[in-house]
């Protein structure tokens, strides 16, 4: 069976990563199914945090969802360029009629096959009369190196079919050697298999849009979406699972599941969805909170908080409070990273446009940082080809947030957060972009 990835948006944050985890852990105890836990971009500072707390590793790396040889590759029995022909006919009658030869040092040497061996036998028979009476057996005791195609195309298993379809094409060869990232025999791939590849199949959580999945997701089978953001998708091949649920976080909609399942997470893994859950609701403070999300958190603590487990002495109010300063704070991170860390981008009234959010203990950090942030902002409006840009510096102990906004449009004039002296704009009570600042800037371009 091919694998199932669980994966969340990119510029991954917390409850990103836990609830891939905690969902990809879920389907395969109830469901069995080989459900792997994916990111599409690098750990934040508070999640590598989390998971180094609770001593686990982070998600497979997928960059996009594009298929990549080794999905196509088969590997063959081989032999060697001193073996004897009747070695590599013996392996062409159990494959597709080709038999890979690969040298000592385990590169390959090239592939035996029908069209290699006719060759060869058409220069050692030719029009000599006398050597048209050769017997099988005789040709057959010859090396395999005198019957062998040097001249086969090589891919590096883990390259992006697509990249390659122009040689694929051009070169008209049926099989083709893969090897691995240090060059040796991975397997072999026929033409037909690598111009229809196996779609990569994904199952999206704490996101549904696909500008903030991974790349090439039209590549791939969408086979389920389990999110709490506002509705941004895109068509399907099929019909799929689709849950959007009004709760603070996705960890919740996990643990929920976990819970109707009949089954508890163990303490690491349950400690991982609480952090991701306390991160999003910012422990309970955030308007995007439900009663929902305090039973599920009350529900993972039961699981997380026992004897022998990372998490032993700790409180909700006590984990949560380390969580959210592990993530916190910008002296710790250059401006690059931090307006590129936890990013998001949307379209409305015509506009590109992207808003990020950092979180800190005390807006006066802002002061010491002004200059490079915005410089960083305006690179990042540049690099992504955007309208404007935003920055959202959140205070998660007062509970307020300011603003920087490059090329700030016309329309967004009417944002009802006064300007400071220094540029930026002060949203008292705001701490939450999707619920509160989004719709008001949604709002706004869209008329």
């Amino acid at each position: 069976m091919s694998p199932i990835y669980v994966i969340g948006h990119v510029n991954p944050d917390t409850d990103s990563i836990a609830s891939a985890m905690g969902y990809a852990w879920l389907l395969r105890e109830r469901d069995g199914v080989d459900a792997i836990s994916a990111r599409a971009g690098a750990i934040n500072p508070q999640t590598a945090w989390v998971l180094k707390n609770l001593g686990m590793e982070p998600p497979l790396l997928l960059n996009d969802a594009s298929p990549r040889f080794e999905t196509v590759a088969r590997r063959l029995a081989t032999t060697s360029p001193d073996q004897p022909l009747r070695e590599a006919w013996n392996i062409a009658s159990r494959t597709w009629g080709v038999a890979p030869v690969v040298n000592e040092d385990g590169t390959p040497f090239g592939l035996v096959n029908g069209s290699s061996i006719f060759s060869y036998i058409n220069g050692l028979v030719g029009t000599h009369a006398s050597r048209q009476e050769m017997r099988i057996s005789e040709i057959l005791d010859a090396p395999c190196e005198q019957a062998t195609n040097t001249k086969i195309p090589r891919f590096v298993s883990s390259s992006r079919i697509r990249d390659m379809l122009n040689r694929i094409l051009r070169d008209e060869y049926e099989d083709f050697l893969i090897v691995d990232e240090a060059g040796q025999y991975f397997g072999v791939c026929r033409q037909r298999d690598a111009l229809n590849p196996p779609r990569m199949q994904i199952i999206m959580v704490d996101h549904n849009e696909p500008r903030q999945a991974l790349g090439a997701l039209e590549e791939a089978e969408v086979l389920e979406i389990l999110d709490h953001h506002r509705l941004g998708n895109s068509s399907t091949h099929t019909p799929i699972k689709f849950t959007v649920d009004i709760v603070g976080s996705t960890s919740t909609l996990v643990t929920e599941r976990i819970e109707e399942a009949g089954l508890s997470a163990p303490p690491a893994l349950a400690g991982m969805l609480l952090a991701g859950l306390l991160s999003d609701t910012l422990i309970f403070t955030s308007p995007t909170c439900t009663p929902r999300d305090q039973e599920a958190a009350n529900r993972l603590a039961r699981w997380a908080i026992v004897i022998n487990s990372p998490l032993r002495g700790e409180t909700i109010q006590s984990y949560g409070q380390k969580v959210l300063r592990a993530g916190t704070g910008l002296a710790t991170r250059n401006p690059e990273e931090v307006v590129g860390t936890d990013l998001k981008q949307y379209e409305a009234g015509g506009l590109r446009f992207a808003i990020a959010q950092v979180e800190v203990t005390d807006l006066l950090q802002l002061d010491e940082h002004l200059e490079g942030l915005s410089k960083a902002l305006v690179q990042l409006r540049d690099r992504r080809a955007l309208d404007f840009a935003m920055l959202m510096v959140t205070d998660v102990v007062s509970g307020s947030s300011r603003l920087l906004l490059t090329n700030e449009p016309p329309l967004l004039g009417g944002l009802p957060y006064p300007r400071q002296s220094d540029g930026t704009r002060l949203a008292e009570g705001v701490v939450s972009r999707k619920k509160q600042l989004l719709p008001v800037v949604l709002g706004l371009l869209e008329g």
